[in-house]
Parts: structure tokens; C-alpha cells; sequence
């Protein structure tokens, strides 16, 4: 274990070494082997890094706004640049395949260009002679120190996508809680930001540590808005706890997307996108699509087709090129996976496909979970409601598009959900009906670009202000509305109300 690498944390832009005793592995997960080992930091090292953002931020947010721009581009240039650099770390320590790891890197370039027309989406409003002699105008005001808490499974996007880019172009500073799991994609990210992008120190600062050290940036009056991505009942607790502080929260959480599958959907279509949405990322991503809702009359059919194509999906180490299918992130999360599969089959779900007893020739000691299909899942089973974060199917039979509706809006969470058909009218009615909050008509994966918010609904988020679009950009801001009048030789005289002329009597 001496020849192991071990990590710092990032204050003020520069590295440094923790005085923990307790330190966290890193590992390849096609291999099993440790990469690296990151440190569990300590109170006083996290409460560091809040201060070194709050010392940053008066001059930071003060820097014009053509000036943060002209960094972002910079940013941008350096992050596409380093694209097959940053895949093929984030392949090694999550498992994702390198098409995929790949993805992760772009969508952190994507927000990044939306942070881009800052001087634009920041803009305020302003009305001119709102009542005699009277101006006002509305102006987007940063915020302060911001805290993003990263989930293991986007080290690249959610960072350095969803927290980040928006975060800074109006002007905040951030520290960013990297996942103990996968922080090194985030680290090197961080390292590009100030040596190559040569953004100023203290701008973005990292850490990785426990729950209890974390707890800091909930109740840390510096700290003004906390954005978090992870389980619910995590996300509960941020909630409630930093918001009883005053704080701004998003609290983007759990899922169980559904997709609801017509009789006259184009069949081997969708199978494809299924296959796409449910295995890609090995299932581990919050707009997986993991449970099928079916209509019986073509569910037969479908779970054959389902299967056959889930068998020819090549599983093996995620930097091969050739891999569709890498490992999950760890042991833990490994039997994690297969816990829940053994609860589906106690649960009386039909076994279609079983992947816990993959081996990978020459990388057995990888996290391998193959495809996972149950059938016959119904409403009681937990099996089919609760987020496995995993290559598992479960299959929901359904007699019609009323009863398919019925069972996916019953779902506590609403992520995402999706219709396949081939009838403008279920599309349409789907569409206003289902509580989903990201739509798919026909599409595996409804995520939409930076753009447009992630609106996650129901016990898949907890906030005001979604991540990305408008709402990102209103979650890192406050407005600041101001009233302006001039004294004239007619104000003079004029005598002053109890609304100073800002109310004008008919």
C-alpha cells in the first residue's frame, strides 16, 4: 500500500496535504485495484475551504462580467482539449465504458457553454418613469459561497456541469464535496481550472470527506446556497436542515423512471432505446430507465426481444473500446446490486436474466454485474418502485395505457418517464398526464440540454430553482430592485406622500 497515491485537497488553488487519519480508497473498477487513496478531510480542513471561498468571493464577484466570460471561453477550450484524457479516468475509477465516460466529459462542456452568455441570461429588467419622475430597475445579485455535494456517478458532469459553470458566471465562489468514490476525474478537472484556464485562486475549491464534515456546509452562515445530488433521504436532510438555515437548496434525489411500452410502438426501436437507457452507464445514473410498463397484449414479445439483444451486449473492462457494458463502481455497490436482485426473486419476480455471475476473462476481479431482466413484477414488490442504480430491468404488465399511467404515476418518484407508441393521441395525453418531470415521447433518455431545466418532481427533488436553464441561473442569484428619482425644480415643491410618488393616485 506505500506505492499508492495519496491525495490532497484544494484551498485557495493550491494542493494540500490533510492531517486526517482516515483515508478513502479510489479504485479501478474493471481491476478491483486501489488507484488511489483520498483523504476523509477534517472539520477544521473543510471549514478551510469555506473561508478560502468566502476570501475569494468580494473580489470575484466584483470581476466584470466580460472578463468572467472570456475565462469561461477559456475554460471551455482547455476542458475540449482534455476530452480523451478525462474519459479515460473517469472509465477507470466509475466503470463507465469510454463512449460513455466520454458523454460525462461533454456534458460538462455543455453548461460550461451556457455559463458563456452570462452577460445575456444575467440580465435584470428596467422600467423608466414607472410614476412621475420615478425609475426602477431589477438587477441579478450573486449569492456568496456556494457548496455542491457530488454523487459518485457523473464526476465530470454534475461538478464541473451542474454546479459549477453557472455557479461562477454570476459570480459566486464554490466548494465542491467530490465523491470519495470517484474524485479523481474532478480533481484533475480542478487542476486544468487553475493551471491551464488560470482562473483565480479560490474561485472553486475541493475536498472530500464523511457525512459528519459535510454537515458544515448545511449550518455554515458563509455558506448561502448548497446544491446536492444523491439519494432522498439524504436530500431530505439537506433540505430541511440547510433551509432552516436560511440557505438556498437543490436537492436533485432518487428515481425509478418508467416507460410506458404501446401495443403499436415500432417494436424493435424500442427495444434498442430500452437497451440504451436501462444498461447504459451499468444503470447508474438518476435518468436510467429501469422499469418497464408493458402493455400485455405485446409483453411476450417484447421481454424476448428485450433479452435476446441484452445477451449480445459485450461486457468487459470500461476502457476497452469494444465494451458496452463496464463495471458497476465498487464491491460495496456490486452487492448492493445483487441484494436487490435476490429481493426481486424473493418477492415472487420471474427471473428472465440473471447477471450476478459475470466473469470477465482477464479482469475477474472487476464489479461486474451483467444485464438483469424480472418479469412479472407487481405493484407490492418493492423491487419494482425503489432505485437499485444498477443493470436491472423489471417489467410491469399492463392491459392498456389508462392502467400503465396509473401504475407509473404511483411511483413516489418523478424523474423522468416515458411514452413508446406510435398514436399522437397517448403521446399528447401521456404528455399533460404523467408525473414525470422530463418527458420522453419515444425518446429512451429524456434529458434535456443545458438549456432547459433537469426538472425532476416528487421525491426526486427537494428546491425552488432546478439545476440548469433560467432556474440554474435564478438558484445562483438574488434580485436587487432599485428605485431612482431625481430632484427637480417640480420635485422641489411637490409635496411627499407616505409612498414617496412611488404610488401614483388616480
Amino acid at each position: 500500500m506505500d506505492d499508492i497515491i495519496k491525495k490532497g485537497y484544494c484551498i485557495n488553488g493550491e494542493w494540500k496535504e490533510s492531517k486526517t487519519s482516515k483515508w478513502m480508497p479510489v479504485t479501478d473498477s474493471s481491476t478491483g485495484e486501489v488507484m488511489a487513496e483520498v483523504p476523509c478531510c477534517t472539520a477544521d480542513e473543510v471549514e478551510e475551504a469555506i473561508a478560502s471561498a468566502q476570501a475569494a468571493f468580494s473580489e470575484w464577484s466584483m470581476l466584470s462580467l466580460s472578463k468572467r466570460t472570456q475565462m469561461l471561453f477559456r475554460w471551455r477550450s482547455v476542458l475540449t482539449e482534455h476530452v480523451e484524457e478525462l474519459a479515460l479516468l473517469c472509465a477507470k475509477e466509475l466503470g463507465k465504458t469510454l463512449d460513455e465516460a466520454k458523454g460525462d466529459v461533454l456534458k460538462a462542456i455543455e453548461p460550461t457553454e451556457l455559463a458563456c452568455a452570462a452577460p445575456f441570461i444575467t440580465q435584470g429588467s428596467a422600467s423608466l418613469q414607472v410614476t412621475s419622475g420615478f425609475d426602477t430597475a431589477s438587477y441579478r445579485m450573486p449569492l456568496g459561497v456556494v457548496a455542491g455535494i457530488v454523487p459518485f456517478n457523473f464526476p465530470a458532469m454534475i461538478p464541473w456541469g451542474w454546479m459549477v459553470p453557472l455557479a461562477i458566471a454570476t459570480g459566486n465562489t464554490v466548494v465542491l464535496k467530490a465523491a470519495s468514490y470517484t474524485p479523481l476525474t474532478s480533481m484533475r478537472m480542478l487542476e486544468l481550472f487553475y493551471e491551464e484556464a488560470g482562473f483565480p485562486k479560490g474561485v472553486v475549491n475541493l475536498v472530500t470527506c464523511s457525512r459528519k464534515e459535510s454537515e458544515l456546509f448545511l449550518t455554515d452562515p458563509r455558506i448561502k446556497a448548497v446544491t446536492f445530488v444523491g439519494s432522498t433521504d439524504v436530500g431530505k436532510h439537506i433540505y430541511s436542515v440547510a433551509a432552516a438555515h436560511g440557505k438556498r437548496v437543490q436537492a436533485q434525489c432518487e428515481a425509478k423512471n418508467h416507460a410506458l411500452v404501446l401495443e403499436d410502438c415500432d417494436l424493435e426501436s424500442t427495444t434498442n432505446a430500452i437497451i440504451n437507457s436501462t444498461y447504459g452507464c451499468a444503470g447508474m445514473r438518476c435518468m436510467a430507465l429501469p422499469a418497464i410498463v408493458v402493455q400485455e397484449s405485446i409483453a411476450d414479445k417484447f421481454v424476448h426481444l428485450l433479452k435476446e439483444k441484452a445477451m449480445a451486449m459485450k461486457i468487459g473492462c470500461a476502457y476497452d473500446p469494444e465494451t458496452q457494458l463496464g463495471p458497476v463502481v465498487n464491491e460495496k455497490h456490486k452487492q448492493f446490486i445483487c441484494d436487490w436482485i435476490q429481493k426481486g426473486i424473493d418477492e415472487g419476480a420471474e427471473l428472465v436474466l440473471d447477471g450476478r455471475a459475470v466473469s470477465v476473462p482477464g479482469f475477474e476481479k472487476g464489479f461486474f454485474v451483467g444485464p438483469t431482466i424480472l418479469d412479472h413484477v407487481e405493484n407490492e414488490m418493492t423491487v419494482g418502485d425503489r432505485e437499485i442504480f444498477g443493470p436491472v430491468t423489471v417489467i410491469k404488465r399492463v392491459k392498456d395505457f389508462e392502467e400503465g399511467l396509473a401504475v407509473m404515476n404511483s411511483n413516489p418518484f418523478a424523474n423522468g418517464s416515458v411514452i413508446f407508441t406510435q398514436s399522437g393521441y397517448y403521446a399528447r395525453q401521456f404528455e399533460l398526464l404523467t408525473d414525470g418531470g422530463m418527458v420522453g415521447i419515444n425518446v429512451g433518455i429524456p434529458v434535456p440540454s443545458a438549456y432547459f431545466p433537469f426538472s425532476g418532481n416528487k421525491d426526486s427533488f427537494f428546491g425552488d430553482q432546478h439545476v440548469l436553464g433560467i432556474d440554474g441561473v435564478r438558484f445562483y442569484t438574488r434580485a436587487k430592485t432599485v428605485t431612482k428619482h431625481w430632484y427637480d425644480e417640480h420635485s422641489k415643491k411637490k409635496v411627499m406622500d407616505t409612498w414617496e410618488g412611488t404610488v401614483e393616485r388616480i
